[in-house]
């Protein structure tokens, strides 16, 4: 009780002091004012199309928009799943931007993938390019300074922040758990949109932020993730999207936070752009060569694209939490919904989060009570993989009504994946240069707190010990596959967060070239060698069996107190000599080998939280 009363006081504080605190029109007016007379409005080009690069990325896009007709659309699509040309064609992109750049995003960090894009982006509006950059305030730019000079290094620059804690750039501890107690809805709503446009042509979407982790830069774990790039008459669904955050009233100008607005009246020199010190500037260099490499782009990025039909960018509205009864703010979830709902043959969904929104549930349910139900393959963390720990003890909690209820099979990556490792060796082909400390590059980023619901974000972040080295990785891809017809690529996970919480987008792709690309990439993470199946326990010693499972089941469906250990399922790898199949197999137990609930995970705190989660975590379920 004396703990409890010593952490009440300062946060009844923290919300006296914080709630209201906004900034008056005049200290805007001010900043605007000083923002306004020190802004570098030096030019690096004087040329109509401001210095732009040649790019077949743009001229594709461009072909496509001008063969479409209203009823006839056509657009060229890249699936982005590895992670060099994912970051490759980005840059190409903002050096051949001749108009317009827009960016929106959830995490920006200062590592070295964060740096590279936030360069790029000052170096194409210091040549005229007119560059808008949306991010969560609650996971990116949480330095001060840098926000001052992103406030003033070019006229064609503006950032604004989503959903700012408290009117300010830089969450403290204290304040993120004073904006839990005071504005849970508000707080908790973020904005998990992706997206890059450039000049309202060609635009990539998907489940990448700016950080390296996404772009396998990493020294330690990195992500399994995937982007796609889309050009043609879908990319202005896009800018609309943009326009309609960009104009909210939730994203705010920098001069209206804070300690932004502080900070810029407190110095009125102009601020400098230092060139990025780069903590491996051999492996940025290579990058940034490939992105400009005629033959590379062909070969990685130009020859995989498919030319096709219809394409759908979907996104929900801002602030959806504010209007739960209004249709369209739900847009992008309900059409995810729907697209399942109508499966046929077969559902292939990948997620990092295997944990279910009642609509989600409800909709596999009926999918798996139909006289010939769809094949579900799920690929999804394992414990061992994922760094969302918490998340991770709810889907754990669930597996037996995952199993028998809607008929998933389920895979669960593996920490060590041979098949993420080679997208990692392709994208750390340097020649070993240095590599610098963190703190040095980045002065910012050990500095800056991230805090999460049970589970944290950003680099500082790192998921349960384990038995075994190396380098390891984790699945951050979101993409559903449904009967080979059509696809969605996005940033929508398929969990109560990203259905009633967080805005999220993404696009639907109606073709079935395309449809079996994503298919084939999914299918590659559920191979024995990078996944473990999770499938029902041997029924070794049938009553013992059929009561630990009667008990088992009543120890689920409790909301607290779910203690039993003994669960319905666990995980199995292939025996050596084995051919895969499916649990349901009569052979299954012939030729795979139980290896545990959590194979490869060391005992810690982490496995002792993901435990006591599972017992006793399920009223935080919605906003894990």
């Amino acid at each position: 009780m004396t703990f409890l009363r010593r952490l009440t006081l300062p946060l009844l504080l923290a919300l006296l002091l914080l709630q209201g605190c906004t900034v008056s029109r005049g200290q805007i007016r001010r900043a605007d004012a000083v923002v306004a007379a020190t802004t570098n409005r030096s030019s690096s080009c004087d040329q109509p199309d401001h210095c732009a690069t040649p790019s077949p990325l743009l001229a594709a896009a461009a072909a496509a928009l001008a063969a479409s007709t209203p009823d006839q659309p056509v657009h060229v699509v890249t699936l982005l799943d590895d992670s060099e040309p994912a970051l490759a064609a980005r840059v190409n992109l903002i050096r051949a931007a001749r108009q317009s750049i827009d960016v929106q995003t959830y995490i920006w960090d200062q590592d070295d993938a964060g740096q590279l894009m936030l360069d790029e982006l000052v170096r194409a509006a210091r040549r005229g390019v007119q560059v808008r950059i949306l991010a969560d305030q609650l996971f990116s730019f949480g330095n001060v300074d840098l926000l001052d000079r992103l406030a003033r290094i070019s006229p064609n620059l503006q950032v604004r922040l989503y959903n700012p804690t408290f009117h300010k750039a830089r969450t403290q501890p204290l304040e993120f758990a004073a904006g839990v107690l005071c504005c849970f809805m508000q707080f908790n709503q973020r904005m998990h949109n992706k997206l890059i446009l450039v000049d309202d042509l060609i635009g990539i979407t998907g489940g990448r932020n700016y950080q390296d982790r996404y772009f396998n830069w990493d020294d330690d774990f990195d992500y399994v993730d995937r982007d796609v790039m889309v050009g043609g008459p879908a990319a202005r669904e896009m800018a609309a999207s943009f326009t309609l955050f960009w104009n909210h009233p939730r994203a705010s100008p920098l001069t209206h936070l804070r300690d932004v607005n502080q900070r810029i009246l407190g110095d009125s020199a102009a601020p400098t752009w230092p060139a990025p010190v780069y903590r491996r500037p051999q492996r940025v260099a290579q990058l940034q060569q490939a992105a400009e490499d005629p033959a590379w782009l062909q070969a990685w990025l130009i020859d995989p694209s498919l030319r096709v039909g219809k394409v759908d960018f979907f996104s929900d509205l801002p602030a959806k939490t504010d209007k739960p009864d209004k249709r369209r703010a739900l847009d992008f979830t309900r059409h995810i919904m729907r697209m399942v709902s109508e499966a046929k043959r077969e559902v292939l969904l990948q997620t990092p989060y295997l944990v279910m929104s009642k609509r989600a549930q409800h909709i596999f349910r009926v999918l798996h009570r139909r006289p010939e139900p769809p094949r579900v393959i799920v690929s999804t963390n394992s414990l061992a993989s994922t760094d969302a720990f918490a998340v991770y003890a709810m889907s754990y909690k669930h597996r037996k009504r995952y199993l028998t209820k809607f008929g998933f099979e389920i895979h669960e990556l593996k920490p060590h994946a041979p098949s993420a490792a080679v997208d990692n060796e392709l994208a750390n082909l340097d020649s070993g240069d240095g590599v610098l400390p963190l703190d040095i590059v980045s002065p910012a980023s050990p500095a800056r707190a991230r805090f999460h619901l049970l589970g944290s974000r950003g680099s500082n972040n790192r998921p349960a010990p384990l038995e075994s080295a190396g380098r390891r990785f984790g699945l951050h891809a979101k993409s559903i596959v449904v009967d080979d017809s059509f696809a969605m690529v996005g940033s929508h996970n398929f969990d109560p967060r990203s259905d009633h919480y967080n805005t999220e987008a993404g696009v639907i792709v109606y073709d079935h070239a395309f449809a079996d690309q994503l298919r084939h990439s999914i299918m590659r993470s559920v191979q024995p060698e990078n996944a473990w199946v999770v499938a029902p326990r041997e029924s070794k010693v049938p009553v013992l069996t059929d009561i630990n499972q009667a008990i088992g089941t009543v120890s689920e469906s409790l909301p607290l107190f779910d203690l039993w250990p003994f669960r319905y399922a666990t995980s199995y790898d292939l025996e050596p000599g084995c051919q895969p199949m499916r649990a349901t197999d009569p052979n299954f137990f012939a030729c795979y080998q139980p290896v545990g609930d959590f194979p490869d995970v060391a005992l810690s705190p982490k496995l002792i939280i993901t435990r006591m989660v599972t017992a006793f975590g399920v009223g935080v379920k919605g906003v894990l």
